[in-house]
């Protein structure tokens, strides 16, 4: 006999043998038991969640000489030749084959007839979402009024494809997509149940690689036993799922978490002479920072039997909760990026500059950012994106002075720091800085623009109006609009970066009211705002660019006009 593949071998043949669709086992096991069948059952789910399988033991359960029960015995004639695919009152239809509209009158025009031998006559569709607009509309009437002795199992992958019309008609089961957990202990189940070796540490690595479907799942465990010779071994496992592992993710990863720029262009240069899909390790790094913020936020996310349990606690703790999401999210829109690169890895590296390039300096927390050479500069150098930030902000800091850096060239950043000299960094802040007056809403706006600050408790800063300072206790009110940004973190940096700017011990107090006097973040937008409507107005001033739009009959894009500053 031929070898049977596991993903046949192990296909579930009863309800108490489905994973993972409980809530979908449940709504048909109590249809069955009460008698208060549907005449059409739309199943929906991504691919290798078992909408074929729970049609098949549907048909079966409707079917079964021994009565319609949720649970068919599974040894009658019907139920044998349901599970071989020679059942003679099922007809299975692949809806991508036949999308024509005359195959499909010629399948329903069997549909009046009574089934052969069976109860009830099961038209099961595959696919549904592939059949025409002209096949939905010949199907529509008889799925509205069939008669008593048949029944329509329909399953798709894509619900949006199909008419309201349809979908109005059907009674519509949502299949979810498995968790890697589940996907294990199947896993498991099976290669004990074959008496295979394995290693236990091999299966999650299978599980999370199957994305959700058991199919897939079994399919790369028939992968892995036939690469493993008849055993599943972790390391083995590993090689075959891709040409980069695990390991070298979190070395990059690491390496990102470190801010060593030199050190992420090694790992890239180790990880490119693997020939790898770049796309693919940048979605995996995405998958990998999301498994950290879930550590981080619920430690008890992590499985115990986690094969890289140790490593990501020890990312979780060493990246910030702040720094994890900004590179998330860079790697998010970076995915679009990578395609357009001129060379894919030339692409992944720019991603994951762009996340050291914008990931905030931690000057109050002691922590520096890394040059891309992997140098690190001295202490209080303002970061690349405060500096980008700073030469829109010059005026936030109009009550102190402007220092000139070697070359000669005037700036000031969003801290208040002036522009970094390639050859002899300017520190944010002269040691010798005398202790900081804070009596006034102006003089909380002009400590605000000189802090040296970044990243969210900067934005904090930004947004929080000036109310009282007596009895050592500082009394702030954050504007409601930026609550989110009052994050434990942030606000740890924003006291610890104060208390150094007075020169003394203080406690910090923030309200969440509007400011009564407006904030720095206020002001730059009024600002900005009025920069845009000038800009509008001199459009529409300018006699030349009225002469252009009455020539050609136009008008301005709406958001078009942008100030020259």
């Amino acid at each position: 006999m031929s070898y049977q593949v596991l993903a046949r071998k192990w296909r579930p043949k009863a309800f108490d043998d489905i994973v993972g669709q409980q809530h979908v086992v449940r709504a048909l096991s109590n249809a069955l038991d009460r008698d208060q069948l549907h005449h059409a059952y739309l199943f929906t789910g991504t691919r290798g969640v078992g909408k074929t399988t729970l049609a098949r033991i549907l048909s079966k359960a409707l079917n079964c000489e021994e009565g319609v029960s949720s649970k068919p015995c599974g040894v009658c004639s019907a139920c044998q030749e349901i599970d071989s695919g020679r059942f003679v009152d099922l007809m299975e239809v692949d809806a991508a084959s036949r999308t024509k509209v005359d195959q499909t009158r010629e399948l329903l025009d069997n549909v009046p007839y009574a089934p052969a031998r069976a109860r009830f006559k099961v038209y099961l569709i595959d696919e549904v979402h592939m059949f025409s607009s002209h096949s939905f509309n010949a199907l529509l009437k008889t799925l509205e009024e069939p008669p008593p002795h048949v029944k329509f199992l329909l399953a798709t992958t894509d619900p949006q494809k199909i008419p309201v019309t349809v979908l109005s008609r059907c009674l519509q089961l949502n299949l979810r997509r498995l968790l890697p957990g589940e996907i294990r202990d199947r896993l498991q189940y099976v290669l004990e149940s074959e008496g295979l070796e394995h290693e236990s540490a091999a299966l999650p690595l299978l599980a999370r690689a199957a994305d959700g479907s058991m199919r897939d799942a079994l399919s790369l465990l028939d992968q892995s036993i036939a690469f493993g010779g008849g055993r599943v071994v972790e390391e083995e496992v590993r090689v075959m799922l891709g040409s980069v592992s695990g390991d070298l993710a979190l070395d990059l990863l690491d390496a990102l978490a470190a801010a060593d720029g030199a050190q992420v262009l090694a790992q890239v240069e180790r990880i490119a002479s693997l020939t790898p899909d770049f796309a693919e390790l940048l979605r995996e790094l995405i998958a990998l920072m999301h498994r950290l913020a879930l550590i981080q936020q619920v430690p008890s996310m992590l499985a115990p039997d986690d094969p890289d349990q140790s490593r990501l606690v020890a990312l979780a703790a060493k990246i910030a909760p702040e720094d994890l999401q900004l590179y998330y999210q860079i790697a998010l829109t970076g995915q679009r990026d990578v395609p357009l690169a001129p060379d894919p890895r030339a692409g992944f590296e720019m991603v994951m500059l762009r996340a050291l390039a914008f990931r905030p300096s931690h000057l109050g927390a002691g922590s520096s950012v890394s040059a891309v050479r992997g140098d690190a500069p001295p202490a209080g150098t303002p970061t690349g994106a405060q500096r980008a930030g700073g030469r829109a902000s010059t005026a936030a800091s109009a009550g102190s002075s402007m220092p000139i850096t070697p070359g000669g060239s005037l700036g000031r950043d969003a801290d208040g720091a002036s522009e970094q000299a390639k050859s002899a960094p300017i520190p944010l802040k002269a040691a010798s800085s005398p202790p900081a007056v804070l009596a006034s809403a102006g003089d909380w706006q002009r400590l605000v623009g000189r802090l040296s600050l970044g990243g969210i408790a900067s934005q904090l800063a930004h947004n929080c109006g000036f109310v009282d300072k007596a009895g050592g206790k500082l009394i702030l009110t954050l504007d409601p609009a930026a609550e989110h940004l009052r994050v434990p973190s942030a606000e740890s940096r924003l006291h610890a970066v104060l208390r150094e700017a007075l020169g003394e011990p203080i406690q910090l107090e923030i309200r969440v009211a509007r400011p009564e006097q407006e904030t720095l973040a206020q002001r730059r937008a009024r600002e900005a705002g009025e920069r845009q409507q000038a800009a509008v107005d001199t459009m529409a001033s300018d006699p030349v660019a009225q002469a252009l739009r009455d020539e050609l009959d136009a008008e301005w894009v709406p958001g078009s006009i942008r100030p020259a500053d």
